[in-house]
């Protein structure tokens, strides 16, 4: 299949995009949490390609992105008083909420679920794109299933050319992880998968917000959300999250440097700007300070990526702190990791 790369809405293939869009073919574009891969939402043989194009698993069910409030009408069965008041305050943006959906959403977006996740994205391109295609539009993260999200136009091509049909390049991602998902069909709203909306301005909005503890599980757990169920996230080397002081981490991840090196193991670092001089192995990253949680989100997945790049054989990685983004940038290390060190073991 031949690519088109379009370069913004300036482009004069932009509205070509849109039209193939609503037509029933693929459109890589960007967002402010990670580019996404589309199909009309509302046709069931295009939906199937996104599945074909990512090899996705067909019981990961897909978020619905909008560009107007109206189009929700006609996807979900009630909108809560809870659900527009968090409407009002974090849309556009990087949250999706989960409602009871109508019957015009096909069962293959869902996963055969009775709920349907819908957000209105926080980028031009993608709001122009959705407007034009006039059109509800099904969209996964635009990279490989199993990969590091794409954030960066070049790593869709890099998973995607040949596979879909048009590439929107909109420059790199601001948020960098993807939107927080959060289920509001009960009495208490509960997150599905911490993003970059936190808990803390969620709870601000609406009271009190549960999390869901099969974000913690894994195993046979039948996805409620895009990320709850299989490995995301992941570079080809095995990566391997060290917990434990700062001090007592950097030592670590030193000494098993070192025992690497003299196996002939290329070894690679996830670091905090605070450390990143401290290590002795192959190739260090930098993915952000710890006193700057956002920096470190909108750097992981590029980070992740890099390694590929460097053909590291194993990656150790830091972990920060579980406050704020820091929740959403945990849960994507753990879900991008084969093990886990603990404190108690080093």
């Amino acid at each position: 299949m031949k690519t088109i790369i379009i370069n913004g809405i300036e482009d004069e293939l932009f509205h070509t995009a849109a039209q193939a869009l609503k037509d029933g073919d693929l459109v890589a574009f960007p967002t402010e949490t990670v580019y996404g891969l589309g199909a009309n939402a509302l046709n069931p043989e295009a939906v199937k390609k996104i599945y074909q194009a990512k090899g996705r698993p067909s019981d990961n069910p897909l978020i619905v992105h909008i560009a107007d409030i109206s189009q929700i009408e006609d996807l979900v069965l009630e909108v809560s008083h809870k659900a527009k008041a968090l409407i009002d305050n974090f849309w556009p943006g990087p949250l999706t909420l989960i409602f009871r959906k109508s019957s015009k959403v096909p069962d293959i977006i869902t996963a055969g679920l009775d709920t349907v996740a819908i957000r209105m994205p926080n980028n031009p391109i993608a709001l122009e794109l959705i407007e034009r295609a006039a059109i509800p539009v099904a969209a996964p993260s635009a990279n490989l299933s199993g990969r590091p999200s794409t954030t960066e136009c070049s790593h869709v091509i890099n998973d995607l050319k040949g596979r879909v049909g048009y590439i929107i390049d909109g420059g790199p991602c601001d948020v960098g992880v993807e939107s927080t998902v959060l289920d509001i069909t009960s009495d208490i709203p509960m997150i599905l998968r911490p993003g970059g909306i936190t808990l803390e301005m969620l709870e601000s909005v609406v009271g009190k917000v549960d999390t869901d503890a099969a974000l913690e599980l894994k195993g046979n757990v039948k996805p409620r959300s895009p990320g709850m169920k299989y490995r995301h996230y992941s570079p080809k080397a095995e990566m391997i999250l060290v917990y434990g002081s700062q001090d007592d981490v950097v030592a670590k991840i030193n000494e098993l440097s070192a025992e690497n090196r003299k196996k002939g193991i290329k070894t690679g670092v996830l670091s905090s700007l605070e450390n990143a001089q401290k290590y002795c192995a192959d190739t260090v990253i930098v993915t952000g300070s710890v006193d700057n949680l956002a920096q470190v989100a909108s750097g992981l997945f590029d980070s992740l990526r890099k390694f590929d790049e460097e053909n590291v054989d194993i990656i150790y990685s830091e972990t920060f702190p579980e406050r704020g983004i820091g929740r959403a940038i945990m849960n994507r290390l753990k879900k991008a990791s084969a093990k886990v060190i603990k404190e108690t073991e080093i």
